[in-house]
C-alpha cells in the first residue's frame, strides 16, 4: 500500500511540476512584478529539467521495467499539469474539447519526444542507481550543459535571452557531470 501512495505522490509532484513550468513562463506578461524578472519565461522554456525528472524518479527503482514505466508516467503526468494549466481559467483560457485537440496538435512532437524521453530516462536512472552506469548521468548533464548551444544553432537563442539564465543551466551540468564522475569512482561494484 505504502508503494501505490509513493507512486501517487510522485505522479501528483510531476504534474505539479509541469504546471508551475507553464505559469512561470506567463507570469511576466500577466504580473507587474513579474515582468521586473524576464528570466522566469527562459527558465520555462527549458527542455533539460524534463529529462531530469524520470531520470530522478527512475533512480529511486530497484526494477529497470519498473523505472521505465515509472518514467513515462512522470513525463505524461508533467504534461498534464502542463497541460492543465495552459487550459485553465488562470492562464484565461477556456477547457473544451477544442482547446484539448489544440494543445494536443500543437504539441504533437513533444508528447511524441516525452513517450522515448520518459522511459529512457527512467532505465537510465535505474542503470545509475544499481550500477553507478556513467551514461544517464552524462546524459542529462549534456542536456544541461549544450541547450543553450542548441537553441542558439536552431535559431531560437533569441528565446532564451538571459545570459543568467545560460550560465546557471551549464553550471547545473557541470555539477551533475562532477557528481556522477565522483560517486562513479567511489562506486565498487558488488562482487556476486
Amino acid at each position: 500500500m505504502a508503494r501505490q501512495v509513493l507512486v501517487v505522490l510522485v505522479l501528483v509532484l510531476s504534474a505539479i511540476f509541469g504546471a508551475a513550468d507553464q505559469y512561470l513562463g506567463s507570469l511576466p506578461g500577466a504580473h507587474l512584478w513579474a515582468a521586473q524578472m524576464p528570466w522566469m519565461t527562459d527558465v520555462s522554456l527549458l527542455s533539460a529539467p524534463w529529462v531530469l525528472l524520470p531520470f530522478l524518479v527512475g533512480a529511486t527503482q530497484r526494477e529497470p521495467r519498473r523505472a521505465a514505466l515509472l518514467g513515462l508516467a512522470c513525463t505524461m503526468s508533467a504534461l498534464a499539469g502542463y497541460a492543465a494549466m495552459t487550459l485553465s481559467p488562470v492562464e484565461h483560457a477556456e477547457l473544451t474539447s477544442t482547446s484539448v485537440a489544440g494543445f494536443i496538435r500543437s504539441s504533437d512532437g513533444v508528447i511524441v519526444g516525452a513517450l522515448v524521453t520518459g522511459p529512457l530516462f527512467g532505465w537510465l536512472g535505474y542503470r545509475w542507481h544499481t550500477k553507478r552506469a556513467w551514461l544517464g548521468p552524462l546524459l542529462v548533464a549534456g542536456a544541461f550543459c549544450l541547450e543553450p548551444l542548441a537553441r542558439v544553432t536552431a535559431g531560437h537563442g533569441q528565446e532564451i535571452g538571459a545570459r543568467t539564465v545560460w550560465v546557471l543551466e551549464v553550471a547545473v551540468g557541470l555539477a551533475l557531470a562532477a557528481y556522477a564522475a565522483v560517486a562513479t569512482r567511489r562506486h565498487v561494484p558488488d562482487r556476486a
